[in-house]
């Protein structure tokens, strides 16, 4: 993709099948070491990055240029892709990082003792694992917010495709917030308080939906999302000040074990990013409420889908991604070869 660099964070959810291997927190450092140390697939990290969230020998780069590391809950392995340009180099290296994990469980016996899920969603204790995107975009600070409100019906509705699909749904039952608010704020490792505000319960009246993960998603944007997930998380970023780059970075999105759709997630979300940047999004596909039309898409039986924009009108899903893709194929067709592809 043209000017684009982008990334990819997945985290896998450890199901532990043999007790005698141990529980899942000790299981992830042992496969995390074995890939450093036994199989040296790369270097591991000597020094603490972060004191609470990447301690000394936490994780480390891969030969690859991506990087393994344990994340800060301590029950899963995290693997992230390094930067990439090209589709192609996308999906293979996202291929490599469960490449590695599974190398890791042959080299420890552990095939038929412990697996790798790449889910979004754990089906029996309602917790919730991220596949995190990440783009590097040229927006102006004082447009940014404003061009945000455009990419969320994009993202929103982009499930129609790129979801991984799930059977069930979660309501999250929330309690008092102000139960310790004070406190919490006082902790680094915030994650212990999140079953302070909600708990999550089975929701019956739901068979099957589109996305794993709109259950779980409670804000639009927010920049403290260990206990608000957000479908975009604001990181401001900035890697080269002089012409106004930042890192954007997508909480809402999931692990596709299908190439095709991984190519397709990330290419149509770079090239609306394009359009963005260069402000050829008609302001019509603001939706009334994204949050809303996230889990109606997500949960409609009908495959109508239809969501409300801010104006009060209706359109399908489908329809509004057809705006974007209009969009696309007037202003950047014929650019690059994976533009075209997309």
């Amino acid at each position: 993709m043209e000017n684009r660099i982008f990334g990819i964070e997945t985290e896998f959810g450890c199901f532990v099948r043999d007790e005698s291997v141990g529980r899942p927190e000790r299981v992830v450092e042992k496969v995390k070491d074995c890939v450093f140390y036994r199989l040296r697939r790369g270097l591991i990290d000597l020094h603490s990055r972060d004191f609470a969230f990447e301690p000394a020998r936490g994780g480390g780069f891969l030969i690859n240029g991506g990087r393994l590391y344990i994340d800060a809950v301590g029950d899963h392995e995290e693997y992230a892709t390094p930067e990439c340009s090209r589709l192609s180099d996308i999906v293979a290296h996202e291929k490599a990082g469960q490449r590695i994990l599974n190398e890791a469980l042959r080299a420890l016996d552990w095939q038929d003792k412990v697996s790798f899920y790449n889910n979004a969603v754990d089906h029996f204790g309602g917790h919730t694992f991220g596949c995190h995107e990440n783009y590097l975009v040229s927006i102006e600070d004082r447009y940014f917010l404003d061009s945000l409100y455009n990419l969320l019906p994009f993202l929103v509705t982009r499930q129609i495709f790129a979801g991984t699909g799930r059977v069930g749904g979660h309501r999250l039952n929330y309690n008092d917030f102000s139960n310790n608010i004070m406190d919490m704020g006082e902790h680094e490792m915030d994650y212990v308080w999140v079953s302070r505000f909600y708990a999550v319960e089975i929701d019956p009246t739901v068979d099957y939906q589109l996305s794993q993960r709109a259950d779980h998603i409670v804000k639009t944007i927010s920049s403290r999302v260990r206990f608000n997930r957000a479908i975009i998380n604001p990181k401001w970023d900035s890697y080269y000040s002089y012409n106004s780059m930042h890192r954007l970075h997508i909480l809402f999105g999931e692990g596709n074990m299908s190439e095709y759709a991984t190519a397709l997630k990330i290419g149509t979300t770079s090239l609306v990013l394009d359009l963005l940047e260069r402000n050829l999004i008609r302001p019509d596909v603001r939706l009334a409420d994204p949050l809303e039309a996230l889990r109606s898409v997500s949960r409609d039986p009908t495959w109508k889908w239809v969501v409300r924009r801010h104006d009060g009108s209706t359109i399908r899903a489908i329809d509004l991604q057809r705006i974007y893709l209009q969009a696309a194929q007037t202003h950047l067709a014929g650019r690059d070869e994976d533009t075209d592809w997309v």
